[in-house]
């Protein structure tokens, strides 16, 4: 709690501040697991550090969460409807949305397919054909539980980077490592050389925050240029909740700092314009396929879906040296990050023009049971 004084001195530090013509919106997302009492102030683009940290002496909570990145500035914090409604006053200020839970999702089936797929045409095959160049030189940020570096299958190529979703320090879950795997470990990922990095947004139950997701993806932002990534950057989030303004907000600045993001497009069997992150223009969104080559049922779907991945029966690897074989669009999506990891490696084009390139080497007219309006476009590495 900050003190009376600093706060009896506010109205001097604000002093008659310039007017707007109405309040910033309070946006609640829709069909969203709210939190109440908390909020994600979304700054507007000019507003600088000084009147960031300005607004946040406003709320007499301390701030779970500032972001400070590229395009994107604000900050999460507990607030009262006093203090909301001074912010909502306030001229830098672009919207506030109460903040909300997301979560991972997968299920448990049964079967390894996936990773043949990519190369070849049909789903029938068990050979995996690639550019031994594998992801060399990429570095790939997880934001998820978390990763098992331990993992024998990451032979040292994995990085827990950050937490912003609880005090321990490693993958309580399996989902991140799940992942991971899929990325980039010797047996079951894609891009087999690439460098991973865990981003924990979520917790042991696979459950997190709005604001706690876009504190990792800030982060990715601000770390990701101090790494050794000379080939370029792909995100995976294989999470999502009901639509956000401001995660979709977050994940942009992500892209528009030069990144490739790979999002799953949600395990709900609606249109993925009612989730975010998936419903986010500038990011790749990816539904799922099963081993017949039909539209997975669950898989969201619809004209933001930029391509189609396996995410049905995956194996990979999970905690404590194992594997598991789970399903979910949050499978499919690593599959995509891991071919844009691959794609980067072989220079095939740049992290912003990546999402189009993969879906102009992927494989149209195989898949069935797709919605009128959305892809039937299946990922190749262009080695079938």
């Amino acid at each position: 709690m900050r003190s009376a004084a600093i706060i009896a001195a506010l109205p001097l530090a604000l002093a008659a501040p310039s007017k707007r013509a109405s309040p910033a919106p309070l946006i609640r997302p829709q069909n969203g697991d709210i939190i109440e009492g908390k909020f994600i102030v979304k700054m507007k683009s000019t507003a600088g550090v000084s009147v960031l940290e300005t607004h946040k002496n406003m709320v007499s909570a301390k701030a779970d969460f500032t972001y400070n990145s590229h395009r994107f500035s604000g900050f999460a914090a507990s607030m009262t409807a006093d203090e909301v409604e001074a912010l909502q006053n306030m001229p830098d200020v672009e919207y506030i949305e109460h903040d909300a839970v997301v979560k991972a999702s997968a299920t448990q089936n049964g079967a390894d397919w996936g990773l043949a797929r990519l190369s070849n045409t049909s789903p029938k095959n068990t050979t995996y054909t690639y550019d031994e160049s594998a992801g060399e030189g990429v570095c790939a940020y997880i934001v998820d539980t978390g990763i098992d570096t331990t993992h024998p299958e990451f032979e040292g190529r994995a990085t827990f980077a950050t937490n912003t979703a609880d005090d321990h320090d490693t993958d309580e879950n399996g989902h991140g490592t799940h992942v991971a795997g899929t990325i980039g470990s010797k047996t079951y990922g894609v891009a087999k050389k690439v460098s991973l990095y865990g981003v924990k947004v979520l917790d042991a139950s696979g459950s997190g925050t709005n604001s706690a997701v876009i504190a990792g993806m800030d982060y990715v932002v601000t770390d990701a240029p101090k790494r050794a990534c000379p080939k370029g950057v792909v995100v995976n989030l294989s999470l999502g909740g009901s639509y956000s303004s401001a995660v979709n907000s977050a994940a942009a600045n992500v892209v528009s700092a030069g990144n490739f993001m790979a999002v799953a497009a949600g395990n709900e069997a609606m249109d993925a314009a009612n989730s975010s992150p998936a419903s986010e223009p500038s990011v790749c969104t990816v539904g799922a396929t099963d081993k017949t080559d039909t539209l997975s049922y669950f898989s969201n779907f619809g004209d933001l879906v930029d391509i189609l991945a396996p995410g049905t029966d995956i194996k990979s690897t999970w905690l404590d040296g194992h594997t598991k074989v789970i399903s979910g669009t949050s499978m499919a999506s690593p599959h995509v990050a891991g071919i844009g990891a691959y794609f980067l490696g072989l220079g095939a084009a740049s992290p912003e023009e990546l999402c189009e390139y993969i879906a102009s080497q992927a494989q149209t007219g195989a898949i069935t049971g797709v919605p009128s309006g959305t892809t039937d476009a299946i990922i190749q590495n262009g080695q079938s």
